[in-house]
C-alpha cells in the first residue's frame, strides 16, 4: 500500500512539472513583447523596455487603465498582400534625377525588406497627372492595329527605376493603371478628359497585353492591372483621364480584356472600379453582369470619398473577390505634411478592417513644390527630394506606412481584435511565422490601456498623437 501510496504521488509530481514545464513553454513563447513608436520627437524608435505578460484576472487594475484591446488569433479575416505607392513618371524622374550613390541609398531605403519593404507598387500605363508630359504608346491618328504601339519613353528613366526597386525587393508586386486610352480612340480625340469609343474595345484590349509582354521583356513583371484610374470622371478635361460608364467598364473587362489576356496566356489579375469608396454599388453590380466575375479578381479602392466600409459591403456579396487600396497621398503644402503620421495610421487601420489586402499610396517620390505633374492638386511624395540639394524629407505617412510596412509581412493574416476606445485606433495580424503584430494609432493625449490576449496580459502607456507597434512570438 505504502509502495502504491508512494507510486500514485510520483505519478501526480510528475504531471504536475509536465504542466508546469507546458505553462512556462506557453509563458516564454509569448513572454517579451517588444514595441517601436513614432510620436512627437520620435520617429521609429523601439523601445529599450520589452513588456512582460502576466496572468490577467479579466479586468483592468483599478485607475490604471482607461481601456482594454483584446486579441483573439482565432478569428481571422483577409491575407495580406502589402505596402507601397506609385511608380509615376514624376516619381521615376525625380529618384532618376539623384546622385547615383543617393539614389541607390533611398530606393534601399523605401523598398529593401529590412527597410521600409514598400513591395505593392503601381506604375501607369502611359502617362498620369503626375508626368512630365502628356503620352501613350500609340500617339498619333487612328491606329487600330497598333503598328505604332512603342514603350520606348519608358526607357530613359521609368524602366530603369523600376528594375532598380526590384533588385532591392525581388518581391515587389507591381500593378499598372491607365488614366487614359491613347486620343484616337476616345471621341474627344485627346488624353485630357472624355470617354472611350465602343469601336475601340478590341484594339484596347491588345494594348494592355502588348504593354504587359514589352515589360515583361525588359525584366519588369506586371501582376494585375486595372481597367481606368478612377473610372467616374473626367476631370473636366484638365489632365490625362476618361470616364468609363458603370456598363462600359464591364463589357470590356468580361467580353475584350479577359478573354484577351486569357488567349495571349498572360496570368495578369484584372480589378476594376480604382476609385472612390462611394462606387461600392457599382462594383457590385459590374460583378453581378455575366462573366465579369469570371475574369475580375479584385476592385481597386481610392479614399477621397466616402467610407472605408464600402469594401466591406461588396467583400459580403462577393467573398472571394479581393479589395485593395491603390491611392491616397499627403498635401505637400499642408503644415503638418511630416507629422501627421497619426491621422494616416488611423486611415490604414480602417482600410484594414475592411477587408482590404494592401495599402498602395500615391506618388513615392516629388520635389519640394510637388512636381512635375500636370494636373491641378498639390499632391506630396511619400518622401520630398530637394531638386537642388537632393536632400530627403520623410512625410507622415512615410512614418505611419514604416509602422505597418516594417512588420506586417506578404501573406500575414489580419485577425480580430476588440475594444473601442475615444481618439484610438487598433488592427492585429499574425505573420506566416506565427509571430504576432498590433498597431495601435492615439491621436489624443497619452494614455494607459491593457491588451490582453486569452488569459494574459500586458500594461502600456501610449503616448500623445502616436503610433506604436507592438510584436510578439
Amino acid at each position: 500500500m505504502l509502495k502504491s501510496t508512494a507510486l500514485r504521488a510520483g505519478v501526480l509530481l510528475l504531471s504536475l512539472t509536465l504542466s508546469s514545464a507546458r505553462a512556462l513553454a506557453i509563458d516564454s513563447s509569448t513572454h517579451d513583447v517588444t514595441s517601436t513608436t513614432t510620436s512627437v520627437g520620435k520617429r521609429l524608435v523601439k523601445n529599450p523596455d520589452a513588456l512582460h505578460w502576466k496572468t490577467s484576472t479579466g479586468e483592468a487594475s483599478k485607475g490604471s487603465h482607461a481601456a482594454t484591446i483584446k486579441i483573439d488569433p482565432s478569428k481571422k479575416f483577409q491575407k495580406i498582400l502589402g505596402f507601397g505607392g506609385a511608380f509615376t513618371d514624376a516619381t521615376c524622374y525625380t529618384i532618376n534625377q539623384m546622385p547615383a550613390e543617393a539614389r541607390q541609398k533611398l530606393v534601399q531605403d523605401l523598398f529593401s525588406v529590412d527597410q521600409l519593404n514598400l513591395n505593392v507598387c503601381r506604375t501607369c500605363i502611359g502617362s498620369s497627372d503626375y508626368s512630365t508630359k502628356v503620352y501613350s504608346y500609340d500617339d498619333g491618328e487612328i491606329d487600330p492595329d497598333l503598328k505604332r504601339f512603342s514603350i520606348a519613353i519608358d526607357k530613359d528613366y521609368i524602366l530603369p527605376v523600376l528594375r532598380q526597386a526590384l533588385g532591392a525587393n525581388p518581391e515587389l508586386f507591381l500593378f499598372a493603371t491607365p488614366w487614359s486610352p491613347p486620343g484616337w480612340m476616345k471621341a474627344s480625340k485627346s488624353m485630357l478628359g472624355g470617354n472611350m469609343r465602343k469601336e475601340y474595345m478590341h484594339s484596347y484590349a491588345e494594348y494592355f497585353a502588348k504593354y504587359l509582354r514589352a515589360y515583361k521583356a525588359e525584366g519588369v513583371p506586371i501582376s494585375a492591372v486595372t481597367v481606368q484610374n478612377e473610372v467616374d470622371t473626367d476631370q473636366d478635361g484638365r489632365m490625362p483621364a476618361c470616364s468609363w460608364p458603370q456598363e462600359t467598364e464591364a463589357e470590356f473587362a468580361s467580353q475584350h480584356l479577359g478573354p484577351t489576356l486569357k488567349k495571349e496566356d498572360l496570368k495578369t489579375q484584372i480589378w476594376i472600379i480604382d476609385h472612390n469608396y462611394n462606387l461600392w454599388g457599382r462594383a457590385i453590380c459590374e460583378l453581378e453582369v455575366p462573366d465579369v466575375h469570371k475574369y475580375v479578381s479584385g476592385i481597386a479602392w481610392h479614399g477621397y470619398l466616402g467610407n472605408a466600409n464600402g469594401m466591406s459591403r461588396v467583400h459580403d456579396a462577393f467573398p472571394d473577390v479581393s479589395q485593395y487600396w491603390t491611392e491616397g497621398g499627403p498635401d505637400y503644402t499642408a503644415k503638418d505634411y511630416t507629422t501627421d503620421w497619426t491621422r494616416w495610421s488611423q486611415n490604414f487601420t480602417e482600410i484594414f478592417r475592411n477587408w482590404s489586402r494592401s495599402v498602395t499610396a500615391w506618388n513615392i517620390a516629388l520635389d519640394e513644390a510637388g512636381k512635375p505633374n500636370l494636373g491641378p492638386f498639390p499632391c506630396g511624395g511619400i518622401v520630398t527630394v530637394n531638386s537642388k540639394t537632393h536632400e530627403i524629407t520623410r512625410s507622415g505617412q512615410y512614418y505611419a506606412l514604416a509602422q505597418f510596412s516594417k512588420f506586417v509581412k506578404r501573406d500575414a493574416v489580419r485577425i480580430d481584435s476588440q475594444g473601442e476606445l475615444e481618439k484610438i485606433t487598433h488592427v492585429a495580424f499574425q505573420n506566416p511565422d506565427g509571430r504576432y503584430v498590433l498597431i495601435v494609432s492615439n491621436s489624443g493625449d497619452g494614455k494607459k490601456v491593457q491588451i490582453k490576449l486569452d488569459e494574459k496580459s500586458i500594461d502600456c502607456q501610449l503616448e500623445p498623437n502616436s503610433v506604436t507597434t507592438f510584436t510578439w512570438q
